[in-house]
């Protein structure tokens, strides 16, 4: 489901949650009445699909009652609205809670619409600036999971598909842009909670910070270290086709045993 974080309204933050004719109770009362009709049709006319049918649809009520529900943090007190913050990040880090509250099993978050990451011009003020946006949200997550006796079950992930370069990139005319290119050469990303040992630092770059020198870790590592997290074990996904082993994790990929708490 996507929530366009940027409103608070529940109409405006997921698309169709609500329906545009009637109440919450009036379609809890169709709901019943087509199930007492299609509980009649049943004992005359048996049939597997209808079942599947009639779950499908209790299924969307309660999922669309519920979101309804998580995705109001006017619910929450105002002390951990503050602790959030009230911008676009904030509310976005803070619906993210609530749905993991509730069992929701994986939410990503996504920072920045537009790409504004992507600077290869005035890096320095718009890193800055964007820094300063997700830092306080993240940290009250963190803060607000470990208080909820979450933290411990809550895989949480930072990161993004590459770094940038040390070196000031140029513009056709040859003049310094103020910014860094793409570099998939050497980054980072950090993670917290579930099994993860904190404050552990692994692997390092050149001393320009341009490429992993010191046990790089590669995306199948990473996927393999998630994967184990999570209770499975990568290489039981195997499987043969054409001649040769593949998984998620290709036939490379390792769990980082020295992140895991």
């Amino acid at each position: 489901t996507y929530v366009d974080s940027k409103h608070e309204e529940l109409g405006k933050l997921v698309e169709n949650i609500e329906h545009p004719q009637i109440n919450s109770t009036d379609q809890r009362r169709q709901l019943d009445l087509l199930a007492r009709w299609n509980a009649r049709h049943r004992e005359a006319r048996l049939d597997t699909r209808l079942d599947a049918r009639i779950h499908s649809y209790e299924l969307a009520f309660r999922m669309q009652s519920e979101a309804s529900d998580a995705f109001d943090i006017s619910k929450e007190p105002a002390h951990i609205r503050a602790l959030y913050g009230e911008g676009v990040h904030g509310r976005q880090t803070l619906i993210a809670r609530r749905l993991l509250e509730r069992g929701v099993r994986y939410v990503q978050l996504w920072h920045g619409a537009g790409q504004p990451w992507d600077n290869h011009n005035d890096i320095e003020k718009n890193h800055r600036k964007l820094a300063g946006e997700l830092d306080g949200p993240i940290a009250a997550l963190l803060t607000d999971l470990k208080q909820r006796g979450l933290f411990d079950e809550t895989l949480v992930l930072w990161g993004g598909e590459f770094g940038r370069t040390p070196t000031v990139e140029l513009s056709s005319a040859g003049k310094p842009q103020m910014g860094r290119d793409h570099n998939h050469y050497g980054f980072s990303v950090w993670m917290a909670g579930g099994g993860i040992k904190g404050g552990t630092v692994f692997g390092a770059t050149d001393e320009f910070g341009f490429a992993a020198e010191k046990d790089p870790v590669s995306v199948h590592d990473l996927h393999a270290t998630m994967l184990h997290l999570l209770g499975l074990d990568h290489k039981r996904l195997t499987y043969r086709y054409a001649g040769r082993d593949f998984r998620l994790t290709d036939v490379h990929g390792k769990v980082i045993n020295e992140i895991v708490a």
